[in-house]
């Protein structure tokens, strides 16, 4: 197998060549380290390459699941693999190491990936763009002036150029579907309780965060929930699961919908016309498949959101910053955090149990609030972010001059849609609709009932088959580059 034809293939295409002894899985891997060697210089979204212990997994025996033999990557928050040393994106946490794997990367090895490295992410995840200090900023493989989105960037951006097919990401207001939207790919943000946190972790973010993946085509995102899905052991909750696999339902044409679509966040914040435009496009293209389509967006308070969002991830920052220093034996301070997040970490501090208290059931009345308007509709569609992908730079968290308030307002105000349904625990997607002029991709968000993914991915596969979008390519790709010697 050449470069070109590895670069070609989703992760289920793949599996599929190994599983018919057309292609090794050593081979896969060397050719995927190659593209990071390649093309890491110019993205800088690969951390560290774990060729030696991917070598090592091959010959000790791949488990027989969806993606065997299929290179993969993950990110340096939340999830981590027994004895590989991680940052957080941080000064602080730079060589962490845990003796186990998590429960979400015992069954990302169950499903057959070969684990060939690890990607960026800002500073304990709490940003849009990914340009943490330890490791200097990752650069969107569609233009290298532009981020790739965050707070799961380098996973995307390896992706999107082609290294590999999927990759390990994860969402606390929007790090998956950010991305996804930056870089032109599928980003599933699952309901809240569908992927295990075990051991270490319980609700992450206090129940607004979930871990899942970064795709190419809506098989791999279906497979992929299939894969990792479900309960762990003395989990603290979970949905309801579907009664048929989500690679069967897939299967399935979607039935009609009644689909919603909001040009303007709640929060008021301003939408670029390209992203505008690109909403009116996927408007449209719903009707023409047979879908009733009606301008409504669900009525809760934007402030209360927003005040909720502050309390939760400053008081999950100063734990966070607290265990990792306690961890590293180093002694946090604004010398190895950077600025913004500092200012997170100190009014995460100062805050009272029974304010963290009250942003938790703020959350579950808005919750409570906006599942009454999914009780009218299938789904919601809206641009996933505000504005094309930022240039690199605007989203500094080393910002001196700004506090923890207004931290969370940038990050929301170029993110105004996706945070919603972090508070409201639903799935969902953004899925790599439209383009700019200048070809910057603009991803659409679809967001369905708590615990309904299989519609989701439904409509996914119908609109990937109307408007195709795997052979779209950015400038830094692995099928650019040359065969390794």
């Amino acid at each position: 197998m050449n470069i070109a034809e590895f670069a070609k293939y989703d992760g289920l295409g793949l599996a599929h060549l190994v599983k018919r002894n057309q292609v090794k899985p050593e081979e896969l891997v060397t050719l995927s380290i190659h593209a990071i060697k390649q093309l890491n210089p110019d993205l800088n979204a690969v951390v560290s390459i774990l060729e030696e212990e991917a070598m090592n997994e091959i010959k000790a025996g791949l488990s027989d699941g969806p993606f065997t033999g299929v290179p993969f990557l993950i990110k340096e928050l939340v999830l981590h693999a027994a004895n590989v040393p991680i940052s957080m994106g941080s000064r602080l946490a730079e060589g962490t190491i845990f003796p186990v794997d998590s429960e979400l990367m015992a069954r990302f090895r169950k499903a057959g990936f070969v684990t060939v490295g690890t990607t960026t992410t800002p500073e304990f995840g709490y940003n849009a763009a990914t340009e943490a200090v330890v490791y200097g900023p990752t650069r969107n493989p569609w233009n290298l002036n532009h981020s790739p989105g965050g707070s799961s960037g380098g996973s995307a951006a390896a992706v999107a150029s082609g290294i590999v097919p999927v990759a390990h990401a994860n969402d606390g207001g929007g790090s998956i579907r950010i991305p996804a939207s930056c870089s032109g790919l599928i980003g599933l943000k699952p309901t809240r309780g569908r992927i295990p946190a075990g051991p270490y972790n319980s609700e992450l973010l206090n129940g607004i965060a979930i871990e899942f993946g970064v795709t190419k085509t809506v098989r791999d995102t279906a497979h992929l929930l299939d894969a990792v899905s479900g309960p762990d052991i003395g989990c603290y909750g979970w949905p309801e699961s579907p009664a048929k696999e989500y690679k069967q339902l897939i299967q399935k044409p979607v039935r009609p919908l009644k689909i919603a679509w909001m040009a303007e966040p709640v929060s008021g914040a301003p939408v670029d016309d390209d992203c505008l435009k690109a909403l009116h496009k996927t408007v449209q293209l719903c009707e023409d498949l047979g879908h009733i389509v009606v301008e409504a967006a669900p009525k809760y308070d934007p402030e209360q959101l927003s005040l909720a969002t502050l309390r939760i991830w400053t008081a999950n920052i100063y734990n966070m910053i607290e265990g990792t220093a306690q961890m590293s034996g180093k002694t946090a301070s604004n010398q190895n955090i950077e600025a913004a997040i500092w200012e997170c970490y100190l009014y995460g501090k100062e805050m009272k149990a029974s304010e963290l208290l009250e942003a938790i059931d703020i959350n579950a009345k808005i919750s409570r609030m906006v599942g009454h308007f999914f009780a009218d509709y299938d789904m919601l569609l809206s641009p996933t972010i505000a504005t094309l992908p930022a240039k690199i730079g605007v989203l500094n968290a080393n910002n001196l001059s700004i506090d923890a308030k207004q931290w969370t307002e940038q990050i929301f105000t170029y993110a105004p849609f996706t945070n919603l349904f972090n508070a409201t625990g639903q799935p969902s997607i953004s899925l790599p609709l439209q383009t700019s002029q200048n070809g910057l991709p603009i991803g659409m968000q679809f967001t369905g009932r708590f615990a309904d993914e299989a519609t989701l991915l439904q409509l996914a596969t119908q609109l990937e088959e109307a408007l195709p979008w795997k052979e779209r390519k950015p400038e830094i790709h692995t099928s650019n580059i040359a065969n390794p010697v």
